[in-house]
């Protein structure tokens, strides 16, 4: 009788700053995964924690052998991933969040079979906010960013029907070859790297399928503060992903920040014009609307009323914030003296083909 084939090799990027809360438990269940101890790896990428989530990685990793602690001094999520990729040894690699809700002990399982059912270059996955235990602010954030006023309709994040798709907004996971061609994260994004590397798969012609049997439910931001301030940096993310990729800017990429600028001209110019004034009341009102109409609409599902009362300040908040890191990140732009476009193949690194699965650690070419 022919030997059963290994498994693929599997590495498990986990990029973490300041996840002392949570890291225990992922890494738990990461460990436990039912599949082979031996052909999977789980490299943590820390950026700099200032609480206990070195110790509490260095405490778990003397139980599994299977994690690796790396020190990633750039702090930046995008740097953290290129460590992961070229200190991991995976067929497969998959990203997971130190702050995610990782329940499924066949969840390395699903992932193989994806892969080898599909064929496909990548996978994505879905990425509900539902968790348990969640609080009003939580719960009304997750059920905001489902709905169509807040978050992008061209995304595919909170999907559950299985297909393939474009890359760009859903893929997790990947085969090695598709760094091997493409190259890394780029460094110079602190938000939308993954966007902007799912961009480069799709330019590539590259195949990405999403399934709902990977879905990895996220935590949603406990506070309005901590949202608005997530949302700004995916404001900035998504304009500098428009300045490299020029064909990537959408409409809904940049409204928040049109509409924003609008009530700002509109306000003053409204000081001695009145017909300026009275377009300023009427986007007002009209924003009102439309934020009170699909709070209503949401009223209707299920869940508790406390968190559905917080809802038109959710959407309001992912409005301001998206609006304020796009605004921002364009008046810098142009206040530079030699603005320069970002080439699009300047900044990633490309790795070396494994010679084995279990070789030595790649590094950048």
């Amino acid at each position: 009788m022919k030997p059963m084939p290994e498994p693929p090799f599997i590495t498990v990027m986990l990029p973490v700053r300041n996840e002392a809360a949570s890291i225990e438990r992922v890494l738990r269940r990461l460990a436990e995964q039912d599949y082979d101890a031996s052909r999977f790896e789980v490299i943590v990428a820390d950026g700099c924690s200032t609480d206990d989530t070195v110790s509490i990685v260095q405490r778990v990793q003397a139980e599994f052998p299977n994690i690796r602690l790396l020190h990633n001094p750039k702090r930046w999520s995008s740097a953290a991933r290129n460590l992961c990729v070229q200190h991991g040894r995976g067929d497969y690699f998959v990203l997971v969040d130190g702050h995610c809700d990782l329940s499924d002990p066949l969840y390395l399982r699903h992932l193989a079979s994806a892969f080898e059912r599909s064929g496909a270059d990548c996978l994505g996955r879905p990425q509900p906010l539902e968790i348990d235990s969640a609080t009003p602010v939580q719960q009304a954030i997750a059920t905001a960013r489902r709905c169509w006023l807040g978050h992008n309709p061209g995304s595919f994040i909170y999907s559950s029907e299985e297909r393939f798709v474009a890359a760009s907004s859903v893929a997790v996971a990947y085969r090695r070859e598709v760094f091997e061609r493409i190259g890394l994260f780029d460094e110079r994004f602190d938000a939308c790297e993954d966007v902007e590397f799912n961009t480069r798969i799709d330019h590539a012609g590259m195949t990405c399928f999403f399934t709902e049997r990977i879905a990895l439910p996220y935590h949603p931001r406990g506070t309005m503060r901590g949202l608005v301030y997530q949302m700004t940096r995916y404001g900035r993310g998504r304009l500098r992903l428009a300045h490299k990729h020029p064909h990537s800017l959408s409409l809904p990429a940049v409204a928040p920040m049109l509409f924003g600028l609008g009530l700002l001209t509109s306000g003053l110019l409204g000081i001695w014009v009145p017909l300026f004034a009275m377009l300023f009341c009427l986007a007002v009102l009209g924003y009102a609307a439309i934020v009170t109409l699909a709070s209503v609409t949401l009223l209707l599902r299920p869940g508790k009323l406390l968190s559905k009362c917080c809802l038109p300040f959710v959407f309001v908040a992912v409005h301001v914030g998206f609006a304020w890191g796009t605004t921002t990140e364009l008046v810098g732009r142009m206040v530079r003296m030699k603005p320069q476009r970002i080439p699009a193949d300047s900044s990633v690194t490309r790795i070396r083909p494994a010679a084995t699965n279990l070789g030595l650690h790649n590094r950048a070419a």
